[in-house]
C-alpha cells in the first residue's frame, strides 16, 4: 500500500511542457498516458519546476517507434547512451523504462483519481494529496489511499511521533526520514467508528483544501515556510517581517487550529486523551502493535483497503466445475506445451499463460523442454516491463 515513486536513470526522460508539445503532447493520441506530471521533493516543500516526464512503462520499444517516434528518438538519444554504461543487464536491456518503474506498485493506485504522499526527508513530517496524472519521484513516499479518513490519521500528531521515533534522520539539518518498512508497514492504524472516521475524514479534508488554497492564491507560499512558521507559533517565538507575511498569506493560524482539531479526533478514535505525551502516545502504539501481531498469527487480518488487498473471488467460485468434472481432469493430465526456440516466442508464450498467479517452477513444467531459471528471467523482464506483475509470494500474473 506504500511504495517510493519512480527512479529515472536518465536525465533524457525529464522534459519542460514545451518540449512535450514538441515531441507531439496534445496532437499524438495516447501520448498524454506517457508523457506526465513529475513532482519530486522540492517540488512539494519549495517551488514547484513545473517539469513532465516521459513514462513508457508498459511499452516495447518498438511499439514506442511505431507509436511515438518523436519520443522515441528524444529517449534513444537522451537516455540509452548512458545506460548503455550501466551495470545492471536490466537498465541497459530496457534503456527506455524507469531504472526503478514501480511495476508492482502500479495496479494499487489504478483507478484512484488522487493519492497520499510525503518526502521521504523533510523538517515537518506532512502528508499531501497528489492528483493521479502526477508521477512521483523517487524521493517521494506514495500511499495508495483516495480517502482522506487515510490522509487525517497520517497527518496526525500521533502517527507523526510514530514515525519520528521509527524513522531515520539525514543531512547537515538532521532532517526525519520516513522509512515506510517501519513508519507505515507497522504503524496500527486505529479502530474508528463510523462518526470518527467522518470527523477525521473531513478535518483532513479542509486541510489539504486550505494549503492549496492559499498556495494558489499566493504561489511563493511554500511548505517549508508555512510550516516554521506553524512551529513557530505552538512554540510562542515571535516573528520577523517575513515570517509575519507568510502567516498572513497562509493563514497559518486556521492552519494550527486544523491540526489541532484533527490530533484530537484521531486521539479520540485511539482512546487517547489529546495532551498525551509523546512517550504515552508509543506506549499505546508499540502495545496496539504487538496486539495486531498477535491477531495476524491466527489468520485475522485488518486490511486498510479490503477490496484491493483481499479481492472477493465469488466469479471464481460460481464458476467452478462440479465433483466428478473435477476428478475427471485430475485423472487427465494436460499435455505439455512444447517450448519456442526464440526470445520473443518465449516471451509471448509466458504471457499467455499468466492468466493466474504462478511461480517459475510452475509455468517451466508446463512447456517440454523450458529451465526454471530462464522462465524466471522472461518473468523478472516482463515485469520491468508492465508486461506482468510480481506479487508478495514469489508468483506472477498478468498485468
Amino acid at each position: 500500500m506504500s511504495c517510493p515513486g519512480v527512479k529515472l536513470h536518465g536525465a533524457g526522460f525529464i522534459v519542460t511542457p514545451d518540449e512535450a508539445k514538441q515531441l507531439g503532447l496534445g496532437r499524438i493520441a495516447g501520448l498524454e498516458k506517457h508523457i506526465r506530471l513529475y513532482r519530486n521533493g522540492r517540488d512539494l516543500t519549495a517551488t514547484s519546476r513545473d517539469v513532465m516526464a516521459i513514462d513508457l512503462f508498459g511499452l516495447t520499444a518498438e511499439e514506442v517507434r511505431q507509436q511515438f517516434p518523436e519520443v522515441y528518438q528524444r529517449v534513444f538519444d537522451r537516455v540509452k547512451p548512458e545506460r548503455d554504461q550501466n551495470n545492471r543487464a536490466t537498465y541497459r536491456d530496457n534503456w527506455w523504462v524507469f531504472g526503478e518503474p514501480r511495476g508492482n506498485f502500479r495496479p494499487a493506485l489504478n483507478g484512484l483519481p488522487r493519492y497520499i504522499a510525503t518526502v521521504e526527508t523533510m523538517k515537518h513530517r506532512l502528508f499531501v494529496f497528489l492528483d493521479a496524472s502526477i508521477l512521483p519521484d523517487n524521493k517521494l513516499i506514495v500511499f495508495a489511499f483516495d480517502d482522506a479518513y487515510f490522509l487525517g490519521v497520517l497527518s496526525s500528531r500521533i502517527h507523526v511521533v510514530w514515525a519520528l521515533a521509527s524513522g531515520s534522520h539525514l543531512g547537515v539539518g538532521n532532517d526525519p526520514v520516513y522509512v515506510k518498512s517501519a513508519s507505515f508497514e507497522k504503524f496500527p492504524f486505529p479502530t474508528a467508528t463510523e462518526a470518527q472516521q467522518t470527523r477525521i475524514r473531513d478535518l483532513a479534508e479542509r486541510l489539504d483544501t486550505h494549503r492549496k488554497r492559499q498556495q494558489a492564491q499566493h504561489p511563493k507560499l511554500t511548505f517549508t515556510d508555512l510550516y516554521n512558521v506553524l512551529e513557530k507559533l505552538r512554540a510562542g517565538t515571535p516573528l520577523n517581517a517575513k515570517e509575519q507575511l507568510t502567516h498572513e498569506h497562509g493563514l497559518v493560524t486556521v492552519l494550527r487550529q486544523l491540526h489541532d482539531d484533527l490530533d484530537a479526533a484521531v486521539a479520540e478514535a485511539y482512546a487517547l486523551p489529546p495532551t498525551a505525551t509523546d512517550d504515552a502516545i508509543l506506549t499505546h502504539l508499540c502495545a496496539l502493535n504487538a496486539q495486531r501481531a498477535a491477531e495476524e498469527r491466527t489468520g485475522t487480518i485488518r486490511h486498510l483497503r479490503p477490496t484491493f488487498q483481499n479481492p472477493t473471488s465469488t466469479a471464481t467460485q460460481t464458476t467452478l466445475a462440479t465433483g466428478d468434472e473435477i476428478i475427471a481432469a485430475a485423472a487427465k493430465p494436460a499435455a505439455k506445451l512444447l517450448w519456442p526456440k526464440s526470445l520473443a516466442e518465449q516471451a509471448q508464450a509466458i504471457r499467455s499463460a499468466l492468466a493466474a498467479p504462478t511461480d517459475a517452477a510452475t509455468l517451466a513444467k508446463t512447456f517440454k523442454g523450458a529451465k526454471t531459471d530462464r522462465v524466471e528471467d522472461i518473468l523478472e523482464t516482463l515485469a520491468s516491463l508492465g508486461q506482468a506483475r510480481s506479487l508478495p509470494d514469489g508468483k506472477y500474473v498478468g498485468a
